[in-house]
């Protein structure tokens, strides 16, 4: 019998994910791909949620190994290319929007969240302000990378129009800074 331990199941969950997409992701097909009986699974992971919790957090590591915003840093040029990795990093999987949708930031994630949030406050943006713009931003990037793969998934519709996506995004994303600039 294989053995595997917890980070591979989790690497070749997201391959798998990279390969079907998450409507066509199971416990059955990843056990499959291991080698191993389903429970096994389990003995990782107690239900199919903590999983796929799993594979989101692994899935935005790339996001943890970032620097922090440096003190005095332009916090404008900051906010823009933040949001800028979050959107690259949730493209790079299959589905990865839609496997972070809902999630819950880890204590490490937490805490680089916190700080980010101290960065603004320094640069002079109320606290209350910094939480929601975080928060806006955070949203519209996922619903930015959500819409982008669901169109890259089931193909552009003949009578829809073409849709630059970074160029949205970028448009987007320039409109939430200059809102928070002016309530600096």
């Amino acid at each position: 019998m294989t053995k595997v331990n917890r980070q591979q199941v989790v690497g070749e969950a997201l391959a798998l994910l990279d390969e079907v997409g998450l409507d066509a992701f199971s416990t059955r097909r990843l056990a499959l791909r291991l080698g191993v009986e389903q429970p096994t699974l389990y003995w990782h992971f107690k239900r199919k949620e903590d999983l796929l919790t799993s594979m989101a957090e692994a899935a935005l590591e790339p996001l943890g190994a970032l620097e922090l915003p440096a003190p005095g840093a332009n916090w404008q040029e900051w906010f823009m290319e933040n949001y800028r990795s979050f959107r690259r990093t949730l493209l790079e999987h299959r589905d990865g929007a839609r496997l972070h949708a809902g999630t819950f930031p880890s204590a490490e994630g937490l805490d680089r969240l916190l700080r980010k949030f101290a960065f603004l406050v320094e640069a002079g943006i109320p606290e209350h302000d910094a939480q929601m713009a975080m928060l806006a931003a955070s949203r519209f990037t996922v619903g930015s990378a959500l819409e982008e793969q669901s169109v890259t998934s089931i193909g552009p519709r003949s009578d829809a129009p073409t849709i630059d996506h970074v160029a949205a995004f970028e448009a987007g994303l320039r409109l939430l800074v200059d809102g928070l600039d002016r309530r600096r």
